[in-house]
């Protein structure tokens, strides 16, 4: 498809929300807080599209994530504050502003020196600490991933990974310590230093804990209805099953 194609598209995109601004009782009544938690929804219906390699539910989901950025920059035109042309040209702004080795004369050799140039830039615009840009909302999980690559930026970080997998096995330790104590305030703070270095030695393997911790759950809900659908044909609940019996139909699933 070409650019002509590409924008003839999004102008009638912009041209049905303007209608349905206009007509429609719900889209009339939708507020930027009453949408909030829907483009949430939808932020995870294609984070789930993308794990599953789906590209037509994945392109799909784009729609509805796009519909949403329409819907705030129309509401935001209403009050006079912007509108996606606004919102297009602040992005375009930054992007140049923030790659000055494509658009300026700065050289840098790989990834990782873009990465510092960026968090570099980001406090010189008046951020006063790099993880001023780590929403407060996001899961734990993925706020610790996305911290630890904060920091990394500046260069807060580790030299190999055999230091990161022994803070592991410290942390670790110090867990054990605490639960032979029993204090239960203190084990919660060291379990959760146990995840803090987890997450930090999957950056060093190039993991990305979510997507692992993602189809590890995926994997485990596919063999637990299979264990189930297994019961149902026994026509024998869960519950009076033993675990060895579960044990039986759990192993099948593994090997499926």
């Amino acid at each position: 498809m070409n650019k002509d194609n590409q924008l003839q598209a999004f102008k009638r995109l912009l041209d049905i929300m303007d209608e349905l601004r206009e007509k429609c009782p719900w889209d009339k009544k939708q507020t930027m807080q009453s949408l909030r938690h829907l483009t949430i929804e939808e932020t995870y219906e294609l984070g789930d599209a993308i794990l599953d390699n789906d590209l037509n539910e994945v392109k799909k989901e784009l729609g509805d994530l796009l519909l949403h950025i329409v819907f705030y920059a129309k509401i935001g035109s209403e009050t006079n504050d912007f509108d996606i042309a606004d919102v297009c040209n602040d992005i375009c702004e930054k992007l140049i502003h923030r790659h000055p080795h494509i658009y300026g004369d700065v050289i840098v050799e790989n990834e990782d020196e873009v990465k510092q140039n960026w968090e570099k830039l980001k406090l010189k615009e008046g951020k006063k600490s790099v993880l001023e840009g780590v929403p407060k909302s996001l899961p734990a999980l993925v706020k610790a991933s996305r911290i630890q690559d904060k920091v990394k930026g500046v260069g807060f970080d580790w030299e190999e990974s055999h230091q990161v997998w022994d803070k592991v096995q410290e942390e670790l330790q110090e867990l054990q310590v605490e639960i032979a104590a029993g204090d239960q305030d203190k084990m919660e703070d060291e379990f959760g230093d146990v995840l803090f270095s987890m997450i930090n030695y999957a950056r060093f393997l190039n993991i990305n804990p979510e997507d692992a911790l993602e189809r590890t759950n995926k994997k485990f809900i596919k063999r637990f209805q299979y264990l189930e659908s297994k019961a149902t044909e026994l026509g024998k609940p869960l519950m009076d099953m033993t675990l060895a019996e579960m044990d039986v139909f759990w192993n099948e699933a593994k090997k499926l």
